[in-house]
């Protein structure tokens, strides 16, 4: 009777390491599964045809019972990472330019391409269409570390 206890936990313990700890290898789950399934084969034959009955109700109700318990939402909260990251990466460039800023285009924005503002090249993106090279251009947007540019319009 020894074995067969051992081979239902030794079941047990692969079918919660396939589920918990190595999702989708599937080897650990079908050794469980064979275990589980050995140990009834063993109660009925080494035993009687009630004690295999027993040994197999046993071992749907156990299973049963390991599914139920790993599928609660409690388990999961336990076992997942509750931190947030709500910090956001701080550009550099966005931060040396400001709204009213005049620069050149290096590159075709179309819409996105590089500018010199200064001493400083950044990425920047057109507001409205596509800008060749060597446009004069002016910072019209900052938006989440995004540089908006339009082209310098003359005042007379």
């Amino acid at each position: 009777m020894g074995f067969i206890i051992t081979l239902i936990l030794v079941g047990l313990v692969l079918i919660f390491a396939e589920i918990l700890l190595i999702p989708g290898v599937g080897v650990a789950g079908v050794l469980g599964i064979l275990s589980m399934g050995g140990s009834c084969f063993y109660a009925f034959y080494e035993y009687d045809n009630t004690t295999g009955a027993i040994v197999t109700a046993v071992n749907v109700v156990l299973i049963v019972a390991l599914t139920v318990w790993i599928l609660r939402a409690k388990t999961w909260k336990k076992m997942s990472l509750e931190t947030n990251i709500d910090s956001k990466a701080v550009s550099s460039e966005a931060s040396v330019l400001a709204l009213g800023d005049r620069g050149k285009t290096l590159t075709r924005l179309a819409p996105m391409g590089s500018a010199r503002f200064g001493d400083y090249v950044v990425e920047v993106k057109a507001l409205e269409g596509m800008l060749d090279p060597n446009v004069d251009v002016e910072v019209v947007l900052i938006e989440d570390n995004r540089i908006y540019v339009n082209t310098v319009s003359e005042e007379f």
